[in-house]
């Protein structure tokens, strides 16, 4: 007899097979996990390991090929002991890109991308009060330079000042941060410059932007922790309210 819809209440519904080589991703995400497989270890050939997940080549194959993708895994061709497939540590770019089509991809509101973004990049400026470098203060300079230059785009500019940002979070030693930052500052460009072109005084804007970049700077550099992470919710939220930003 088959089964009778409850009312109120949704119908059971079949669950979804996984695809055999999301399997095969798994087996090796397993072992990364606890341990067996390290960076530069090299995974077994192709055939052995469809062999040993009973699984076939195709499979093996395409799990191979999403891992790449992801610079979880690296495969030199060629002979010897330099051929095959090896664990390599994720590239910044890959994790970059993975975080950045996530966010413009994903169905996150504006509200949460720029939450997240204040409470990352406020954490930044305190922990780069700390930590900043002489390095650290002439790369920030140069992308200031850039959006001081007279009659600069508003691309140039917008470039710069995310790299500013960026530039803060590398500041702080942690990679992870410039990571993350780099990721959301990315998702956010298209969505920057188009809500850019609907400001009245774009002028004015960049101007009070850019006096608002400086200020953040210049407590970074004087190691006032909290002044700099004050400056830098306040510049986020000027920018947010200004542009009114969507993600769409």
């Amino acid at each position: 007899m088959a089964d009778q819809a409850v009312p109120g209440q949704s119908t059971w519904k079949p669950v979804t097979k996984s695809s055999t080589y999301e399997l095969v991703i798994d087996a090796i995400e397993e072992r990364i996990m606890n341990g067996s497989l390290t960076v530069g270890d090299p995974l077994p050939p192709e055939r052995e390991l469809a062999g040993r997940l009973e699984v076939s080549r195709a499979s093996v194959r395409e799990a191979l090929r999403v891992l790449e993708s992801l610079g979880v895994i690296r495969s030199n061709g060629g002979s010897g002991r330099a051929a095959g497939t090896f664990v390599a540590a994720m590239p910044s770019a890959a994790l970059s890109r993975f975080l950045r089509l996530h966010v413009a991809l994903a169905n996150f509101s504006i509200e949460e991308v720029i939450e997240t973004r204040i409470q990352l990049e406020t954490s930044s400026a305190t922990l780069a009060s700390s930590r900043i470098r002489k390095d650290d203060i002439a790369h920030l300079n140069a992308h200031l330079a850039i959006m001081d230059t007279p009659g600069v785009s508003l691309e140039a500019f917008n470039d710069a000042d995310a790299a500013f940002h960026v530039a803060i979070a590398e500041a702080t030693g942690n990679q992870l941060f410039s990571d993350l930052t780099e990721a959301i500052r990315n998702s956010l460009r298209l969505p920057i410059l188009r809500a850019f072109g609907t400001v009245p005084d774009q002028e004015a804007l960049m101007v009070q932007l850019q006096s608002q970049h400086h200020g953040i700077l210049d407590a970074i550099v004087a190691h006032e922790a909290q002044t700099a992470a004050r400056l830098t919710e306040d510049h986020i939220t000027t920018a947010v309210t200004a542009l009114q930003l969507t993600l769409r």
